[in-house]
């Protein structure tokens, strides 16, 4: 069997090895066959149907993956065991206490005080102010002040004495829409003309005994105020305003200024007017016995546009005014620019601001004796017209603490009045006693102003803060040969501070340049200047309790007798000292 199976197998590897040869032999024909038949000829082939090609669909997993990780896979429990061993310690901590907050003592307010003070000359001041609550939205006030002393001035001849006395209420509501005002007043001044001339020096005392340079004025006003919100009325004020004298003279002063708001698209239409009523006489005029008589109506309105953005405000104005002069039956016309601008540079720090104004200011004899009470009851009074002031500056904040504003101007003004000293009658027992050229007239002219000034303000704290300020001034007059008792430079320094708690006070330094006046006796005139003065004020307090506190005041420290105005000199080193009391009704 198994020479069999091994002839089987030799006979097989016989018939394979034979063939071999012939499939290789086949195939070399062919592949030469096909070599030689290279050229397989050119066909066109015309395309009927316009491609249209399709997107075969994507192959989509058919399940949702299974994602395994440390969020699905679950935890297993964790179980934490503490092994306490006890420790001897002879550590023993120390009861805590719980650190606290000072708290600074609330300020008691009251609605009421009273002041009262004695010092030098015979001088007493005294003050009273106390406010009542009606409800929660009105409230009502009263206000009493008393200033004066008996004179004494060194080398003055004349009684010196001054009396200043005013009495005045108060009335306010505030409610939901609007809120209003009224208030009323009566005030009672004595003064004297003290200021003889240096041609009395030679006078006997009979003559000088028989001045009396008494004189006493007398007021009352009345007025209130009105504001309307979300109104096309805004609002406005009003006021009544009688001045009389101990020589006859009266003057009646009504004046009303209401105001109207028109919002715009990008600007408010803003509106005021202005209503100034004047009429007063006097007994006399200082030449002879003529009296004088005065009556002035001004009628004005002033439209402006006013815009607003976060860094430009501008008020683009006119003010058109109408005087009737009725006693000379004369009427003038003005218009007058009223602009205003200002533009923040970097943010308060630099701000740039500038613009033109005028209008017509309306003169008065309360005016004139407030800002100088030696007049004489024998004025001229008609209004000054400002043709224009325009003015460019910059301010702002150097810091929270400190501001800055620096300003120039220049302006013209028509009609402007000056203080005059009134000419030397000479001495006669039959004069008034303003008529020893001891009183002060006023003169009008056409003048322009070219003023240069600057401030500085200094708040370090609540408890003390500081200030400068000061002006520059050229004029230019028409007819008249001096700017009439006006200065130059003005300057002033003040301040107020806390020292302690208890303890507090405030100095003040005043500064006024050369003046000139003109001293006329029969027909020759003489210009004489007035010595520039420094006055120096401080004043310190004591808090006793939250009621009461002491205080001293102490003025003109250099203790120089100068003349604000001409052979008037003021009183020397004045020191006063008192006491203020807080309370509630």
């Amino acid at each position: 069997m198994r020479f069999l199976s091994t002839y089987k197998n030799t006979i097989l590897n016989f018939h394979i090895k034979s063939l071999f040869p012939l499939v290789l032999t086949f195939l070399n024909v062919v592949f030469a066959i096909a070599q030689e038949k290279d050229d397989l000829g050119t066909e066109v082939v015309n395309i009927v149907k316009p491609y249209t090609p399709t997107i075969s669909d994507a192959f989509k997993v058919k399940e949702t993956p299974f994602l395994n990780d440390s969020v699905n896979t679950q935890k297993k429990p964790v179980t934490y065991e503490i092994f306490s061993v006890p420790v001897a310690s002879t550590f023993t901590p120390a009861k805590g206490k719980a650190t606290t907050v000072e708290k600074a003592k609330p300020l008691q307010l009251f609605d009421n005080y009273a002041s009262l003070g004695f010092g030098s000359y015979t001088s007493v001041l005294a003050e009273l102010f106390s406010s009542f609550e009606i409800s929660r939205t009105d409230n009502a006030s009263l206000f009493f002040r008393h200033n004066s002393a008996q004179g004494g001035i060194e080398g003055v001849r004349l009684d010196t004495k001054y009396f200043d006395t005013e009495l005045s209420g108060n009335y306010s509501s505030r409610q939901r829409d609007l809120s209003y005002g009224l208030e009323a007043g009566i005030n009672h001044q004595i003064f004297n003309w003290y200021g003889l001339n240096s041609l009395f020096d030679d006078a006997s005392s009979i003559t000088i005994n028989e001045i009396d340079p008494r004189q006493s004025y007398f007021g009352v006003n009345l007025g209130g105020n009105l504001t309307i919100e979300e109104s096309v009325f805004t609002g406005g004020t009003a006021h009544i305003y009688y001045t009389a004298d101990a020589f006859s003279s009266s003057e009646i002063n009504a004046t009303a200024k209401p105001q109207f708001s028109f919002p715009l698209s990008d600007f408010t239409l803003g509106v005021e007017g202005m209503l100034d009523y004047l009429s007063g006489s006097f007994d006399r005029n200082y030449s002879d016995t003529a009296s004088i008589s005065y009556s002035y109506l001004n009628a004005g309105v002033t439209p402006a546009l006013i815009y607003n953005d976060d860094d430009l405000t501008l008020s683009l104005g006119a003010q058109a005014v109408v005087s009737l002069d009725s006693e000379n039956s004369d009427t003038n016309f003005f218009i007058y620019p009223k602009i205003d601008a200002s533009y923040r540079l970097v943010d308060e720090i630099l701000i740039v601001y500038g613009g033109v104004h005028g209008g017509l200011s309306q003169n008065s004899y309360r005016n004139f004796k407030e800002e100088n009470p030696f007049v004489s009851p024998t004025l001229g009074i008609a209004p000054t017209s400002t043709l224009y002031d325009a003015f460019g500056g910059v301010k702002g904040k150097l810091s929270n603490e400190v501001g800055y504003n620096l300003r120039a101007s220049y302006g013209k003004q028509e009609n402007r009045a000056f203080f005059q000293l009134n000419p030397y009658k000479g001495m006669n027992s039959n004069f008034e006693g303003y008529e020893y050229g001891n009183s002060f007239g006023v003169v009008y002219d056409d003048v322009n102003t070219l003023q240069i000034f600057g401030e500085l303000v200094v708040a370090l704290s609540e408890g003390f803060s500081l200030g400068a300020k000061g002006g520059f001034y050229s004029y230019s007059l028409d007819s008249q040969a001096e700017a009439w008792n006006l200065p130059q430079l003005e300057a002033s320094v003040f301040s107020n501070f806390d020292i302690t708690e208890k303890i507090f006070g405030g100095v003040s330094f005043f500064f006024v340049g050369e003046r000139n006046d003109l001293f006329t006796s029969g027909a020759s005139s003489e210009v004489i200047s007035l010595d520039a003065y420094f006055d120096a004020n401080v004043n310190v307090g004591y808090r006793v309790s939250d009621r009461l506190s002491v205080f001293a005041k102490g003025n003109n420290l250099f203790g120089t007798n100068y003349e604000k105005w001409l052979n008037y000199p003021v009183q020397g080193i004045q020191g006063l000292i008192g006491a203020t009391y807080k309370f509630d009704w």
